[in-house]
């Protein structure tokens, strides 16, 4: 693959990967804590530290991992590519963590549950439509990124379950 492939992968890679983890991680933990039966306030308050904490978190994974990328094809350490790669990871993240808690500033943990719940399972199929536009199979990737992303909000709320059994 040459250079200029690589960065158009990667450019597509980050923004998808970024969004669907901050939705699907968000939702996760969010669903299990809210099961859990804590209030309102926990809840907002684990989701601003997890929002912060994993974009960081992923951003450098980016910035790491292309880096090692660009070294391992013979490439001379791309720093500037590097660090794009790690912002477009971290607003991803960021941005797309916020959807799954927004509903929980507004309304009771009661109502804000199915809200994020549904928000972040409509947004993962925007997202995956969008990540297949181009393609004869859009609404084929947008279904497989609900049901994909749908499976893993069900592991954070069967988790929160389990704990309070």
């Amino acid at each position: 693959m040459g250079a200029f492939n690589l960065r158009s992968a990667l450019f597509l890679r980050n923004p998808v990967f970024g969004v669907e983890d901050g939705l699907v991680s968000t939702v996760g933990l969010l669903s299990g804590i809210a099961i859990a039966g804590v209030g309102r306030e926990t809840i907002f308050l684990t989701g601003i530290v997890l929002i912060f904490v994993e974009a960081f978190s992923m951003a450098a994974g980016s910035f790491l991992s292309e880096a090692s990328v660009e070294e391992m094809h013979g490439g001379a350490d791309d720093t500037r590519g590097s660090i794009a790669a790690g912002a477009v990871m971290f607003f991803s993240y960021f941005v797309a963590g916020f959807i799954p808690l927004a509903p929980y500033l507004v309304f009771a943990v009661g109502q804000a549950f199915p809200l994020s719940v549904a928000g972040s399972v409509a947004a993962l199929f925007v997202l995956g439509y969008w990540s297949g536009r181009k393609t004869a199979s859009a609404w084929r990737k947008a279904l497989r990124m609900g049901l994909v992303g749908g499976l893993a909000i069900l592991v954070g709320t069967a988790a929160g379950s389990l704990v309070t059994m």
